[in-house]
């Protein structure tokens, strides 16, 4: 789907300025390996986009998924909320600057088989932890992706 209205109509107003948003991301486990989609723009990531107005976090995560991966989750936990740093920012391809803060959801899979199912996914893939820091991940996958193991919920 790449862009909400929302984000488009912001973007109209303020160009490539930075905007700042929350998003949500999840974490979908089988067995030991998790889901992860790698983005047009070439780094690999948990599915995750901006939360829209009038949206529940775990809505926004569960719609991401759907729109990234074409598999339907259900969110029953919070893993921990991060951003606010550099690893939460970046440059678009585009220009548009950008940074957030990732609320994220360890999800179960409900239905459907993961693939490419938007203008943003590039493919999709299953990899343990090991095989996923072996990966171009995106600066901010990587921290989440650390915390989880280091058991760290929240940053400080």
């Amino acid at each position: 789907m790449g862009m909400s209205d929302y984000i488009k109509a912001l973007r109209e107003k303020i160009g490539h300025d930075l905007l700042f948003f929350p998003s949500s991301a999840c974490l979908i486990r089988d067995g030991d390996k998790l889901l992860l989609v790698k983005h047009v723009e070439g780094h690999w990531t948990l599915p995750a986009g901006a939360v829209d107005p009038g949206e529940r976090p775990a809505e926004a995560a569960q719609r991401e998924t759907l729109e990234e991966a074409g598999i339907v989750v259900e969110p029953f936990r919070i893993v921990g909320v991060y951003g606010g740093g550099s690893d939460f920012s970046g440059v678009y391809s585009n220009g548009d600057r950008a940074a957030w803060v990732t609320t994220l959801f360890e999800a179960r899979l409900v239905s459907g088989e993961p693939k490419p199912s938007d203008d943003e996914t590039a493919d999709v893939r299953w990899a343990t932890f090991d095989e996923a820091f072996a990966l171009e991940l995106s600066a901010s996958t990587r921290w989440m992706l650390q915390r989880v193991l280091d058991g760290v919920h929240f940053d400080p």
